[in-house]
């Protein structure tokens, strides 16, 4: 029987981005803060996405997971578009076919984000060619697989051809996969968010990032590759962290104490930008007991939007009523 292969040596090989930071990057040395302690209120169908600031020591914004379906790139050049992992969603290139037709995910290879938040390996790829100072599109229809609610119901199946990104604005088309009559849309970018979403349900833009200096963490289910004991890549659905794109970086430390680290230990680790180096198994499943269960041995040190270095450890995953889906994090400033 083929099981799944959960380590954390899957985090180790997530992309890193380190040369982002200046090798000689100091931060002035200033008094450690106080260690504090939060709940984290994802719910126990894990419904919600939770945005944390260590900063400020607070939740700076929540919103329900199945809200959005694809984001939309907000800094110049930005031009990637990229999926809500958080409902399981997935999407196939079907090509130079009708819009509009009626199409079925049969035999159709369909792809996911990948969870490290790489743009540059996201399922929709490069949509576009390039015209003058616009970007025109390569004329691919795109199928594209809603996931699933926080209940395992599926969310729908539709087809979508992105047609331009001109003037800061992202035009595109969306039907039913099964056919019909298609609706034009269009997103702008704002420059103070890292993405910017857009529901195929509703129809409409959602601003559920918060803007992109005022978080640090994305409490989330998302979409990761694990693998069986064969080597054989499985796409699954988990609960963890994830970290601010393209702003944070964060070191797994499983050998120090935690008490025993401080800022001088923080500056002799590896960090990466890769946003799930933080990721799921902080916790697994015991089986023997019929709960969650943390491991008590990783830490992790975060580099904060600020600059400032936190060390933090996860400390539970259940609230005083004993529900999961609510992880309980302890965290100091170095």
């Amino acid at each position: 029987m083929m099981r799944l292969a959960i380590v954390s040596a899957v985090l180790f090989i997530a992309f890193s981005f380190q040369s982002c930071f200046k090798e000689d990057e100091m931060v002035t040395p200033h008094p450690r803060g106080d260690v504090k302690t939060d709940t984290i209120p994802m719910t126990e169908n894990y419904l919600y996405q939770v945005y944390y600031s260590l900063d400020s020591g607070e939740i700076v914004g929540s919103n329900v997971k199945t809200l959005f379906d694809l984001g939309f790139e907000c800094n110049q050049p930005g031009w990637h578009v990229i999926l809500n992992t958080s409902n399981f969603m997935k999407v196939a290139d079907l090509g130079s076919v009708p819009f509009g037709s009626a199409y079925d995910t049969a035999g159709i290879n369909m792809l996911f984000d990948k969870s490290d938040g790489n743009p540059d390996s996201n399922a929709v790829g490069q949509w576009f060619t390039i015209s003058g100072a616009d970007t025109v599109s390569n004329g691919h229809v795109y199928a594209v697989s809603r996931g699933l609610d926080e209940l395992g119901n599926p969310l729908g199946l539709y087809q979508v051809i992105f047609d331009s990104l001109s003037n800061n604005t992202f035009y595109f088309r969306y039907a039913p996969l099964s056919g019909g009559s298609g609706i034009t849309a269009a997103v702008v970018k704002d420059p103070s968010v890292n993405y910017i979403y857009f529901s195929l349900k509703s129809g409409t833009v959602v601003n559920a990032e918060p803007s992109r200096e005022s978080y640090d963490l994305l409490f989330s289910q998302y979409t990761t590759m694990l693998f069986t004991d064969e080597g054989i890549p499985y796409p699954y659905l988990v609960t963890g962290v994830l970290l601010n794109r393209n702003l944070m970086r964060a070191a797994i430390d499983s050998t120090t104490d935690f008490l025993a680290i401080n800022r001088e230990s923080a500056l002799t680790l590896h960090y990466s930008q890769a946003m799930d180096v933080i990721g799921y198994d902080w916790k697994y499943y015991n089986f023997t007991s019929g709960v969650y269960t943390i491991r008590p041995k990783l830490n992790y040190v975060i580099q904060s939007e600020s600059g400032y270095f936190f060390k933090l450890r996860f400390v539970g995953f259940y609230n005083k009523d004993g529900l999961k889906g609510y992880p309980v994090i302890e965290y100091q400033r170095l």
